[in-house]
């Protein structure tokens, strides 16, 4: 990729739990692979770092995506395709996501709660069910099923690589632009 070219922003929104980091990682490798600058920007260490004091409500959630967008657009201008894994759970800040950056690509990854919930090696969501958690996605806080996400992946039903290439396989079709829409749940993969 040439630096004067913008950069994708590839936006993994799911519960917590539903595979976004592990699929994120994934496609980095891959998109590395094949000559391209990336970053993943991993919602649980942004956390720690730039938007370290920042709580669950809903205001401080949307500061939270307003700090990622941020940090995304900056790389995405200079040339680097840009992976976010963060669960990103209301339709305003997706949207927000998506009015303000260039070349944003919605990824829906697709997860059953009680799956998410059974992969939960931090304990989180059963803290959660037993309110020590407040405004815990899923569970005491809603999340709003994207309606139209420029691609959906199942990692109940799809594996990791499957996935993966369908994320890929979109990108890769020429003319794609964000927002074309891809459900790669309907493959039955």
């Amino acid at each position: 990729m040439n630096s004067n070219e913008q950069g994708k922003v590839l936006w993994f929104t799911g519960l917590s739990g539903a595979g976004k980091t592990t699929t994120a990682e994934y496609v980095k490798a891959r998109l590395l692979e094949q000559g391209r600058r990336v970053e993943l920007l991993d919602g649980d260490e942004l956390r720690q770092t730039i938007c370290k004091g920042l709580g669950f409500t809903r205001e401080e959630r949307l500061e939270n995506v307003k700090r990622i967008v941020y940090v995304a657009g900056l790389l995405s201008k200079h040339g680097v395709d840009v992976l976010v894994s963060a669960i990103t759970p209301y339709a305003e800040m997706r949207d927000y996501a998506r009015a303000t950056l260039p070349g944003y690509v919605e990824i829906y990854v697709q997860c059953p709660l009680e799956e998410c919930e059974r992969r939960d090696v931090k304990g989180l969501y059963a803290k959660a069910r037993r309110g020590e958690l407040n405004h815990f996605t899923g569970i005491s806080d809603p999340y709003e099923t994207p309606l139209s996400p420029d691609v959906t992946i199942s990692t109940a039903s799809g594996s990791l690589e499957a996935n993966s290439n369908a994320i890929l396989s979109w990108l890769g079709r020429p003319g794609n632009a964000p927002s074309a829409g891809y459900d790669r749940s309907q493959d039955g993969a």
